[in-house]
């Protein structure tokens, strides 16, 4: 327990502390090329018939404080996965993640419970924050749509040949 509430303390201290900085420090347009989100084909047409979002709230993310360290599915945290810590989803669910200021979204894996501060509903990797541009930030507005097991999770590493 108090490991726990030393986690969370040491989250909601480095997240005041990131929170102050006010927006990017750089302008970041390299990587939009990579994570921008632009419909196209079934994304397209999904867009007109656009579905209910699962939650909508305040994102926050965690880093190297807590790298190695165990998370609630077993695994050790390892920053620079595309994962996310939330309070109520069955661990492994797969959740696409927009930023609402920018629209950049990223698909993380739950494999972990949290956010600990009150009014958030995910802390997303080190990783994924950057991807989502909000890095600097330390909390961003978004959206929470679950990803079916149906459909295929495009992952950053690269298939064996």
């Amino acid at each position: 327990m108090r490991i726990r509430l030393a986690h969370g303390l040491a989250l909601a201290l480095s997240v005041v502390s990131l929170g102050a900085a006010q927006g990017p420090s750089s302008s970041g347009s390299e990587h939009a090329r990579i994570y921008k989100v632009r419909p196209t084909g079934q994304a397209a047409s999904q867009k007109a018939g656009r579905k209910k979002p699962y939650q909508v709230g305040t994102a926050s993310w965690y880093g190297s404080a807590f790298v190695g360290k165990p998370t609630a599915s077993g695994e050790p945290y390892d920053m620079y996965d595309m994962t996310a810590a939330h309070p109520t989803l069955p661990l492994g669910t797969y959740v696409k993640v927009t930023n609402l200021r920018n629209g950049r979204a990223v698909v993380v894996r739950i494999n972990d419970r949290g956010p600990v501060v009150d009014g958030r509903i995910i802390d997303v990797s080190y990783n994924a924050a950057r991807a989502l541009n909000f890095k600097s930030r330390g909390i961003q507005r978004v959206r929470l749509d679950i990803v079916p097991q149906t459909e295929t999770v495009a992952m950053l590493e690269p298939l064996a040949n």
